[in-house]
């Protein structure tokens, strides 16, 4: 099991975290000149399952239709490396046209061992949020102004170094982390927690509550 913590103190502990936060905010700001200011940084439980995933900021480049597979779209997506990756994602039933897909800013897991989709070679998993009732699935989009290849976090975490390939298939650290990933009010999130770049948070931007996955 990944969790040292159960689901219900790990949120405890993270409101705590966050009430200790202010009060430190409020002590540092009555701090008279010349003494060094109060700092407080509550790190996320390293062993949690996103914190061990390498989800990164990219854009779609180009899409187009899996030859074999009406559920499939194909797309070249740039995550901030020398050649963009090619992704197969199942979103052909809420994405009818690739106009609709390229130029697309997304959330992009990309350390995943490569995958046969319809026998095309996928590399990386673009995450979707899905309504309650599965009736709408859209792209979680990072804020505008991120960049391609920056990796999305916890907001307040700092995040441990991603696992390995081998390691996210072997141990199912993909499977236990959507188990927690959700919208919450539009925006995407990890255990309640915001996912977050330097320019924002993450959104479902017309789902306001449901599930993220694939």
């Amino acid at each position: 099991r990944f969790r040292s913590l159960s689901s219900m103190a790990l949120r405890a502990s993270l409101v705590l975290c966050a009430a200790a936060r202010a009060s430190a905010f409020s002590l540092s700001s009555s701090v008279r000149p010349g003494r060094s200011s109060v700092r407080l940084m509550c790190e996320g439980p390293r062993n949690e399952p996103f914190a061990l995933l390498d989800v990164r900021v990219g854009k779609i480049l180009e899409a187009w239709p899996h030859p074999d597979s009406e559920k499939l779209w194909c797309e070249k997506i740039d995550v901030g490396e020398e050649e963009p990756r090619e992704i197969a994602s199942g979103i052909r039933a809420y994405y009818e046209s690739k106009e609709e897909l390229e130029g697309k800013a997304v959330l992009v897991v990309c350390n995943l061992k490569p995958a046969k989709l319809g026998g095309f070679p996928s590399n990386g998993m673009v995450l979707c949020g899905s309504s309650e009732n599965k009736a709408v699935v859209e792209f979680v989009e990072p804020p505008p102004e991120a960049v391609p290849g920056e990796r999305v976090v916890c907001e307040g975490w700092e995040m441990p170094e991603p696992a390995s390939p081998n390691q996210v298939k072997k141990k199912k650290i993909l499977e236990a982390a959507t188990e927690e990933l959700k919208a919450v009010d539009g925006v995407a999130t990890y255990m309640g927690v915001k996912l977050v770049t330097a320019a924002g948070p993450c959104t479902v931007p017309t789902i306001g509550s449901g599930t993220i996955s694939q």
